[in-house]
């Protein structure tokens, strides 16, 4: 009897284990609501954990953007299309990562690669994470750019990845979602 007990209790703290180890978020905004869940959402670490690893952009969408406004860049970058196929390394350890190019366009040439210095914002004060990341050119160091990028966390799990690029309009704020893929190792 008291091998069973045992044995269960192990395969419970086993399962609650595996089941915090993605980051399912904190409810989607908006339209999609695809894997979320009520409550508070994942902490920064798990966030962290969800996030890292590489992933490819699949598409980029608009949500609550009306159709007559511009969207003519992103991350002062290049046009959105230019992202479209893009490979995010997003490793552990220093947070140093990139943004590797694959579309050929008038702004954009396959094979560019952008670095970026990236971490998961822990608010504290009950607030969502979100992930935010700096570019760096050469010859800068992360601690002396002052600018960057935050972007809402919507969904993590093995294969997929989730987040919301806030766009100020003149009344209110819209979004273009981010819907990446593993990419393989």
């Amino acid at each position: 009897m008291h091998k069973r007990i045992i044995s269960f209790l192990s395969l419970l703290t086993a399962l609650l284990v595996l089941g915090s180890c993605g980051a399912p978020r904190k409810g989607a905004t908006g339209g999609s609501d695809s894997g979320s869940v009520s409550g508070q959402g994942p902490s920064a670490s798990q966030w962290r954990s969800g996030v890292k690893g590489k992933w490819i952009l699949n598409s980029v969408t608009r949500e609550n953007i009306p159709s007559s406004y511009t969207v003519k860049n992103m991350f002062e970058e290049a046009p959105v299309d230019c992202f479209i196929g893009s490979l995010w390394d997003l490793p552990g350890g220093a947070n140093r990562g990139s943004i590797t190019f694959n579309a050929d366009g008038q702004l954009c040439a396959a094979g560019t690669v952008r670095n970026i210095v990236w971490s998961i914002h822990d608010p504290k004060n009950g607030g969502q994470p979100s992930f935010q990341f700096k570019k760096i050119y050469a010859g800068d160091k992360a601690s002396n750019v002052n600018s960057g990028f935050r972007l809402d966390l919507s969904y993590a799990d093995e294969n997929s990845l989730e987040m919301r690029l806030p766009v100020a309009l003149n009344e209110g704020t819209g979004n273009l979602v981010l819907k990446f893929s593993r990419a393989a190792e």
